[in-house]
């Protein structure tokens, strides 16, 4: 074996939040971004979902921030006839080409032409936020009717089968992720029409002729369109959620619009992008009574925990060093834990997309304070957020957002074409098929599948298969590859035999997430991009299910696997308690060391981040210097993440069975920061003792007590 064991691997690389001071570069690591990765993974840990807005709010804190013309070229460039061709002029061609609608000169069937002018009029008006909905949805539903009637050379024409529509949402939305359900409540939303009218009796779908299509559109726009749908709308169907603010208590109508519009030079609003808590920053600093315009203080952007030194064109707030960490996160959240910030609610309608839709690459919303709007591009590198656009006074460059979007294909939403919705046993599914695979299987992050060509290869699956699909770092050693290594030591080492996963079947699709950082101009692009895979391997039981001498005998072949692997230059990196799976093999339970896309090889020139879940890290590294990077890795911090699993195991679940939530203390390991999180097992090392070990075997709490001893 080679040398590898306590000499460990290089420092562990600081976190994405946290300060480097010396340490090696920042690596952003598969499981970083927490609007994205959040959305698959609330049942995992016991986290409850109110309690997931640090995660959020951190990754709206290192938003990557872009002028909102750069934003719109790369969106038109989508919605393109050529959209891997460079078309610089594309966005002062489709500005012009948009001025009739703005100015009230394009005829199309029964929509009033001053319609936009009207509701724009109307929008303007002081007043409360809630009264703000209909004009601003009855003008843009009147755009978009117009807008199919710009034909501009070089673009696509509207998508029928999407045909988006603005409505009026404000109700509860529900979502299912794993074990746990959000409720969330978008002031309005953007969705397929036939979406829209599926929740109103009065609009029920079914086969109808283009004139009928074209009457239900109008009746829409004119009426169900600017009321709460009757029932609530699925997230699966959301292209895009809207969110209102309005100023405290507003007594001053904001700037109406002009007569005429003409293609001018952007003007910058201020503030230029819309930091975190920088509403309430500002009304605690200069009162109700300012206009969208006269925004925020360099003091408030300060303040809102993103530097004031960050740039509108390329500057990342990842290099801030401002209070952008969870810990942060987590203790501006306890100001007002009922009234999240505009940027991190919109965060939390991007994690009921992403669960909702299966293999999802990007998600677009929206936030508008009064007469401004913010683009905000959510993908699996984190968060882009455009400079601010005036709806009002430059409506031009609104219009050219809405006609983008109006051209956008399923896909170009960030719907993955290769998922398609199914019916299995009158349950809902997504297949997948490529070449010779057909699979089929539920909606989450890790999925039981069918497949007739692999039933066929393996005929010995008893407990049938799982596909895990996950969006893995390009920059990184796969884990098909690294799972090729771990086979051929299996092949030389009983301990490793048996005791990994068999991988069946994998596929790597080739479109990375970099592709509008490219667009935009984003130095590093291919940084923490991520691709997506899906892998296919025998079902497995989780460890959980065990107790007493079973969870012991599995637990314990888990940790010799990993020992082997580690000595033989495979760095797992992933030690939790999901991880930890078995199987029957001849009668006898056989422990499978799961998981390796957060794995590492010794010779590995990518990132090795800091990519352990914060509740199993060894103590060494969840202090300070060890979330900095200044604590080198070595084989017993990934041991003592085996013994804090099997604390986790024992004290969570009786018998096999999850305990109630008020019986589950070390829940708060997985809901603090990562400093936070240490703190509180070093108190459960103190206090050991003191917990609920009534449902566990002697033997079982003797070597609790001796782990933690």
């Amino acid at each position: 074996m080679s040398a590898a064991s306590e000499t460990g691997t290089s420092s562990t690389p600081p976190r994405a939040n946290a300060s480097a001071h010396g340490a090696s570069k920042i690596e952003s690591t598969p499981n970083s971004r927490g609007v994205s990765v959040v959305s698959e993974n609330f049942g995992v840990l016991g986290v409850n979902v109110k309690k997931v807005r640090p995660w959020i709010q951190r990754d709206v804190e290192q938003a990557k921030q872009y002028r909102a013309d750069a934003m719109l070229q790369a969106l038109l460039q989508r919605a393109s006839s050529a959209p891997e061709t460079t078309q610089p002029e594309l966005l002062q061609k489709c500005l012009k080409a948009v001025l009739p609608v703005c100015n009230g000169q394009v005829s199309t069937g029964g929509i009033c032409l001053s319609g936009i002018e009207t509701a724009l009029k109307k929008y303007v008006h002081p007043g409360v936020e809630n009264k703000f909905y209909s004009p601003f949805i009855e003008a843009t539903n009147i755009a978009l009717t117009c807008l199919e009637e710009i034909q501009i050379d070089g673009m696509r024409a509207p998508v029928p089968a999407v045909d988006m529509i603005c409505q009026q949402n404000d109700m509860p939305m529900y979502q299912s992720h794993q074990t746990a359900k959000s409720t969330r409540k978008p002031d309005a939303i953007f969705l397929p029409i036939n979406s829209a009218c599926a929740s109103f009796k009065d609009e029920k779908d079914g086969k109808k002729s283009t004139q009928e299509d074209d009457e239900k559109r109008k009746a829409h726009i004119v009426k169900n369109a600017m009321a709460k749908p009757p029932a609530p709308l699925p997230w699966k169907d959301v292209l895009a959620c809207i969110e209102f603010k309005r100023k405290t208590d507003r007594r001053k109508p904001i700037k109406p619009p002009h007569c005429s519009h003409e293609v001018d030079d952007h003007v910058p609003t201020k503030p230029e992008h819309l930091p975190v808590d920088h509403l309430k920053a500002e009304d605690s600093a200069s009162g109700p009574s300012q206009t969208a315009t006269q925004l925020a203080s360099d003091t408030a952007i300060a303040s809102s925990g993103l530097a004031a030194a960050q740039l509108s064109k390329g500057g990342s707030s990842s290099k801030c060093k401002a209070a952008d960490t969870l810990q942060s996160a987590m203790k501006k959240c306890k100001i007002d834990p009922d009234e999240p910030d505009v940027t991190v609610q919109t965060g939390m309608y991007a994690t009921g997309m992403f669960a909702a839709n299966l293999a999802v690459s990007y998600l677009i919303n929206f936030i508008i304070v009064d007469d401004v709007m913010w683009i905000l591009y959510y993908d699996r590198q984190g968060i882009i957020q455009g400079s601010g656009i005036n709806f009002i006074q430059d409506l031009p460059q609104c219009m050219v957002l809405l006609y983008a979007l109006q051209r956008f294909e399923l896909e170009d939403w960030g719907r993955n074409k290769n998922f398609l919705p199914v019916q299995v046993e009158g349950k809902q599914c997504h297949g997948f098929q490529i070449k010779d695979i057909e699979l089929q299987g539920r909606a989450t992050n890790v999925i039981p599948v069918t497949s007739e060509a692999l039933a066929k290869k393996y005929d010995n699956l008893p407990d049938g298969m799982v596909a895990k699909i996950f969006w893995g770092e390009i920059d990184r050693t796969s884990e098909p590859e690294i799972l090729k290594k771990v086979k051929k030591i299996a092949k030389a080492y009983d301990t490793v035999k048996d005791h990994i996963p068999e991988l069946l079947w994998h596929h790597m699709f080739t479109n990375p997430a970099s592709a509008i950082r490219e667009a935009l101009g984003v130095p590093e692009t291919t940084k923490g991009s991520h691709v997506l895979y899906i892998l296919v391997f025998p079902r497995l039981q989780p460890i959980t299910k065990l107790y007493d001498k079973g969870l012991f005998d599995v637990w314990h072949q888990c940790i010799l696997c990993h020992l082997t692997l580690w000595k033989e230059g495979v760095y797992h990196r992933g030690v939790s308690p999901v991880n930890l799976m078995w199987y029957w093999k001849d009668g006898k339970r056989m422990g499978v060391l799961n998981d390796y896309d957060l794995s590492s090889l010794a010779n590995d020139q990518g990132p090795r981040g800091n990519e352990r879940t914060v509740p199993f890290m060894a103590l060494d590294l969840l202090t300070t210097k060890g979330q900095r990077g200044e604590v080198k890795h070595l084989y017993r911090h990934d041991l003592e993440s085996f013994i804090w699993c099997f604390a986790w195991i024992c004290l969570r679940y009786k018998q096999g069975v999850l305990l109630p939530a008020e019986s589950r203390p070390l829940d708060i390991w997985a809901t603090a920061g990562a400093v936070t999180c240490g703190e509180k097992k070093y108190f459960f090392l103190r206090d050991v003792e003191s917990y609920d070990s009534s449902h566990l075997g002697s033997l079982t709490w003797t070597l609790l007590n001796v782990c933690g001893s």
